[in-house]
This record gives structure tokens, sequence and C-alpha cells, in this order.
């Protein structure tokens, strides 16, 4: 068992106390599409890119691989869903963003994995359409 894995671990080997179980998180992390968006998440300027940026950045996809692929990742307490409030929603905007949560975050760089200046560097060379970039700035919800 690697030990940096087993850190913070509670009885259940690749358990954490609060419940976020870090081999299933890094089985379902490291599948080769999921860990693009969690490249593309972690790059993104404000940590929290909704459906659409991730379909721009993977056109492969489309949109609905993408919601399955981030229901997987939810599921294993990955990455968290970001709701804006049916009163604050604007038209023809997203209002479902994606980030890593901290347990993800923390497994991550305890494994060196997903770096945040790297991805962040990698994410910006990447030429954006207007309407991307203008995604890109909408305001996140708490």
């Amino acid at each position: 068992m690697n030990p940096r894995l087993a850190e913070g671990n509670s009885a259940d080997p690749g358990g954490e106390p609060d419940g976020f179980e870090t081999w299933t998180a890094l089985q379902k992390a490291t599948d080769q599409t999921r860990a693009n968006l969690i490249a593309d998440i972690v790059g993104h300027p404000q940590g929290a890119p909704s459906v659409r940026e991730l379909e721009y950045m993977n056109p492969a996809l489309g949109e609905d691989a993408i919601r399955r692929h981030l229901g997987v990742l939810r599921d294993v307490g990955v990455v968290a869903e970001l709701v804006v409030e049916p009163g604050n929603r604007v038209r023809g905007y997203p209002y479902k963003f994606y980030q890593l949560t901290p347990q993800a975050r923390a497994l991550f760089d305890r494994n060196d994995l997903f770096p945040a200046d790297a991805w962040q560097r990698q994410y910006a060379r990447v030429e954006k359409t207007g309407e991307i970039a203008e995604l890109e700035a909408m305001p996140r919800p708490e």
C-alpha cells in the first residue's frame, strides 16, 4: 500500500474518516476521459467550468458523455456541483458548474496528480471563442 495514500485513513483501507474512498476516487479519476475532464476543471480560470466549457475543451465527447463522466466523479466525491439558485439564473447561460472537492484536491496533491499551475498554463494556451471567454468570466456560486 502506498503510504501517502494511507495518510488519514480510518480502519477502512482506502477510506477516510469523512467517507471519501481514496482508492475508488483514484480508480475513477485515472480513467483517461475523466482525467482529461479533471485536468480541464483544474486548469479553468475559476476552477469550476460548466458542461459547455468542458465540451469546448473536449469536442469529441459531447454534453451527454461529459455529464455521465461528471456524474461518476461526483458519486465518488471527486467533483462537486455548484448550482446557481433559480432566481439568479440567466436565460441561455449555464447554471451548473463543477469543481474538485477538497478531499480530491488533497488526494491529488499527496500523489502529485493534476498540479494546478501546469494545467492552468495548458488551459490558458487554448484559443477560446467569444462565447467561451464570456462563460469563463461568469461568476460562480459559492
